[in-house]
């Protein structure tokens, strides 16, 4: 049976945390279901550097939705699309981008506030909704606030602010709130008691790991750029040495071997 939106909204209410080790392309997100990954959610970033693009809503969304039609056809679990801010400040050209990958495999969405105002992304998501509703289709919508990640607010304010965010974009019918940047635990007890969604953490120096944010209650964990960011850093570690060097040895040590990539995606 094909993933689907519910399969996706019930990983969300596990005792466990749903782990996601964010993936750029299609060959990024098989290894990771391979090792055991549940779902399959991209990076943003990573689809944007891999295609050639810079981050930061300026990826077209004909290759957006390029990148998620090659993973759906590849993987069985869920997928999870990471689309920003829907590439446009209209909610209904938002929701036919989001329609559009659902349409190719998507089940669920990744979608950000950043330094626009929250109303607009509870219009955006309540479009998405009607939609989804008038379409057929069903999503999960995963509401990233960035009042922590941009520090939109003060400091004292951040915990009430994601408070107000979270509630307003629940009534828009979001299932999950992503507050990224958020490590410390007692301001993680406080949303997670406050908001009645499943709240997503991103990965970050001094974040609990995932059993005791577990325990704290958070539901859903995800590795954003950081595994993209850390391949990148070694590749140009790899790269650089190979052209000042031109040594092999560097180059061909702790790689998976070449029939081991290929069953990955054998028939």
């Amino acid at each position: 049976m094909p993933a689907s939106a519910k399969t996706l909204r019930d990983l969300h209410h596990q005792p466990t945390v749903l782990r996601l080790p964010n993936a750029w392309d299609a060959g990024s997100a098989r290894l990771f279901e391979s090792l055991g990954a549940t779902a399959i959610a991209t990076t943003s970033a990573g689809v944007a550097w891999s295609q050639g693009y810079a981050d930061g809503r300026v990826f077209p969304v004909e290759v957006a939705v390029s990148v998620a039609a090659s993973i759906a056809r590849l993987i069985k679990v869920p997928l999870s699309v990471d689309i920003e801010n829907g590439y446009s400040d209209d909610p209904k050209t938002v929701a036919e981008n989001v329609k559009r990958v659902l349409e190719v495999g998507a089940v669920g969405i990744n979608l950000e506030d950043g330094p626009d105002a929250p109303q607009l992304l509870a219009r955006k998501i309540e479009a998405i909704r009607n939609m989804a509703s008038s379409s057929g289709l069903d999503v999960f919508i995963n509401a990233r606030t960035d009042v922590y990640l941009a520090s939109l607010v003060a400091e004292d304010l951040r915990v009430e602010e994601t408070l107000t965010r979270g509630r307003l974009y629940q009534q828009a019918g979001a299932d999950g709130l992503f507050v990224a940047a958020l490590v410390d635990v007692e301001q993680i007890k406080t949303i997670v008691q406050a908001i009645d969604l499943p709240i997503n953490l991103l990965a970050r120096p001094g974040l609990p790991v995932a059993a005791e944010l577990a325990r704290l209650g958070v539901r859903r964990l995800s590795a954003g750029s950081s595994v993209a960011q850390t391949l990148w850093g070694h590749a140009e570690q790899l790269a650089r040495g190979f052209l000042e060097e031109g040594r092999s040895e560097p180059v061909t040590q702790s790689q998976l071997t070449y029939p081991q990539i290929q069953a990955l995606f054998g028939r």
